[in-house]
Order: C-alpha cells, then sequence, then structure tokens
C-alpha cells in the first residue's frame, strides 16, 4: 500500500501557474513505481494527466497538456511534482495523485490511458477563471 498526499492546488487567473506536489509513503522503496496525476472536472470522465517512472524518470502527457504542464520526481522526498504553466480554464478540475508499485517503465505509460492504478490520493482542487 501506497498512501498520497497532494498538495498546492488554488485558484489562478488563465495563463497563470501552478505547481502540484504528491508526497508518497508505505511501500515505496521498490523503484519500480508509476506515479500518475489524473483530473477530473465535474459531469466529466476522469482524466489522464502525465505519469512519470521512478526507476528512469521517463514521462508521458496528455495531448492537451503537453508543452504546458512538466511532471517531476525528487526520490530524496519521495515527492512527485506537476508544474502547469499557461494554465487555461479548461483544466479546472479536481487533480488526483496515484501510484502503482511492482510497474515496468512501458505499462507506466499505458496506465496515462486506462488509469490502471490501485493507490490514489484525495486530490487537489484547481479552478483556473479566464
Amino acid at each position: 500500500q501506497v498512501q498520497l498526499v497532494e498538495s498546492g492546488g488554488g485558484s489562478v487567473e488563465a495563463g497563470g501557474s501552478l505547481r502540484l506536489s504528491c508526497v508518497a509513503s508505505g511501500d515505496i522503496s521498490d523503484r519500480r513505481i508509476c506515479m500518475g496525476w489524473f483530473r477530473q472536472a465535474p459531469g466529466k470522465e476522469r482524466e489522464g494527466v502525465a505519469t512519470i517512472y521512478a526507476g528512469d524518470g521517463s514521462t508521458n502527457y496528455a495531448d492537451s497538456v503537453k508543452g504546458r504542464f512538466t511532471v517531476s520526481q525528487d526520490n530524496a522526498k519521495a515527492t512527485v511534482y506537476l508544474q502547469m504553466n499557461s494554465l487555461k480554464p479548461e483544466d479546472t478540475a479536481m487533480y488526483y495523485c496515484a501510484a502503482e508499485p511492482g510497474t515496468y517503465g512501458v505499462t507506466c505509460a499505458r496506465r496515462l490511458q486506462a488509469g490502471t492504478f490501485q493507490n490514489w490520493g484525495q486530490g487537489t482542487q484547481v479552478t483556473v477563471s479566464s
């Protein structure tokens, strides 16, 4: 089991930036862990935003955020970040961190679309006004 706590959400105007953090604890000693960021807006399905594989730092992004969002990790702090720039009103959503231990890099990329993670945080709200 992995426990996840997100922070960093808030309200910004369009064009602004936010950095979300996700602190992990529990069964994270194995570097074969896939971390993901997802979001869900009211009345919409959950959407994969980005993944990062702890083993080699490889990343994957949804087309809607490529070039604007950057996912990164600090293994010493057991923390994953999501830097969000050039925010748009359509980025408004609850953002969730997810973790799947015992996986491999190629399957981490696939989890962005499938959303197959066993461990989820409580979420942090991001609101972008026009």
